[in-house]
């Protein structure tokens, strides 16, 4: 069975109409931050095992970011929540 992730906009859709784009978890340095800063926020990851968000482009559809929660190990999908609403929510 193929993997299925929920779109708030368009749907349950399978997973190979979405594109990974990494990690959504780092917060973007303030503009006057050092270039060790930017730096490590650009470049430094971690690759943490179990329950992540990352942000994923629903490609093949309405085109829109989203934040998936996923299970790294399990592949299992917990949340999907749009791009905006997501920094909305830690940027409050």
């Amino acid at each position: 069975m193929a993997s299925l992730i929920t779109c708030p906009h368009c749907g349950t859709r399978p997973k190979e109409e979405f594109a990974v784009r990494g990690d959504a978890t780092p917060l973007r340095p303030d503009p006057a931050a050092s270039d060790e800063a930017w730096a490590d926020y650009v470049f430094v990851r971690a690759n943490p095992r179990g329950r992540t968000f990352e942000h994923w482009q629903h490609v093949a559809g309405c085109r829109r970011f989203l934040v998936v929660e996923r299970d790294t190990v399990t592949h299992e999908v917990y949340s999907v929540t749009d791009g905006a609403a997501f920094s909305r929510g830690r940027m409050a």
